[in-house]
């Protein structure tokens, strides 16, 4: 596609969203209830990050530092998870003691959510801090253990090139499911997208602010994914150019208010005769099993 060309997509289709870090937007990130809360909003996608307690538990936590989430000092990778498990996962700066008492919730958590929402799938990101401290390869071990029963519905997403090889080796080698059925490149700026092209991932998830102002931002093979969005007009726009996939904190609210404009459209003058003449929309559906 040429650059500076925008290859406006079918007008009646709307991009998928992907739940980030659950429904953080109102309950604690990477949390049960922000996972449960984002199914009940009708996420069909969900994204989560991952970290290995010091005896190696994969579990789900952004930030290398426990304060902003659990409000005490320490790492993540310094403390087992039978002391990790003990603490509250509430984000006091967000939310005081509303939901103080929240677990922190191991990636065994999101395999049992998987299996009571068979019709959503999970992004699930390797942080490049567990990768520093334990090692690729383990990093992958303990993703794989825990997720290889709900593989056909979970992405193995990373900024990390040797990660994401590493990942892309495991599906081509194995003779079964490894934990995820696809991978995912995560990049801050629209032009680094070329150092991940040898991996051929499936998606690329990219900062909404390291995209080029104009232009096409589709790519021939792999489903592209912006975060963070939570303007619904940016989210079609986006989609207009070619984004498949919008992560946004504010599922609930996109998933309003992209409803509605779908719905205003079907209801203007010739709506129902354009959706039946231009064919189905455009699907972005990444699951094997769903």
């Amino acid at each position: 596609m040429t650059a500076g060309v925008e290859t406006p997509g079918d007008p009646g289709s709307r991009p998928d969203l992907i739940a980030h870090r659950g429904y953080a937007a109102r309950y604690p990130e990477n949390t049960l209830p922000a996972l449960e809360a984002a199914a009940a909003a009708g996420a069909r996608f969900v994204e989560v990050d991952v970290q290995l307690a010091a005896d190696g538990v994969p579990v789900l936590f952004h930030d290398h530092g426990l304060r902003r989430v659990c409000g005490v000092g320490g790492l993540v990778h310094r403390w087992p998870f039978a002391e990790l498990e003990r603490l509250s996962a509430h984000e006091p700066g967000r939310f005081g003691r509303k939901f103080h008492g929240t677990p922190l919730l191991p990636l065994s958590g999101l395999r049992r959510f998987l299996d009571a929402h068979p019709g959503i799938t999970a992004f699930v990101e390797a942080k490049s801090t567990a990768v520093r401290q334990f090692g690729v390869a383990r990093v992958l071990d303990a993703i794989a253990a825990e997720l290889q029963p709900v593989a056909g519905r979970c992405g193995l997403i990373a900024r990390s090139a040797a990660v994401l090889g590493a990942a892309r080796e495991r599906l081509e080698q194995a003779s079964g499911p490894v934990g995820w059925h696809a991978i995912g490149g995560v990049i801050s700026r629209w032009r680094d997208r070329s150092a991940l092209a040898r991996l051929r991932p499936e998606y690329l998830f990219c900062a909404v602010a390291g995209l080029p102002r104009e232009g096409a931002l589709a790519l021939p093979g792999t489903r592209v994914a912006v975060y963070e969005v939570a303007d619904p007009d940016l989210a079609m726009r986006l989609h207009r150019r070619g984004v498949d996939l919008i992560e946004t904190f504010a599922i609930a609210e996109m998933q309003r208010a992209l409803t509605s404009r779908a719905r205003q459209r079907e209801a203007a003058p010739g709506g129902a005769a354009r959706r039946k003449g231009q064919g189905s929309p455009r699907r972005a559906d990444p699951g094997n099993d769903g």
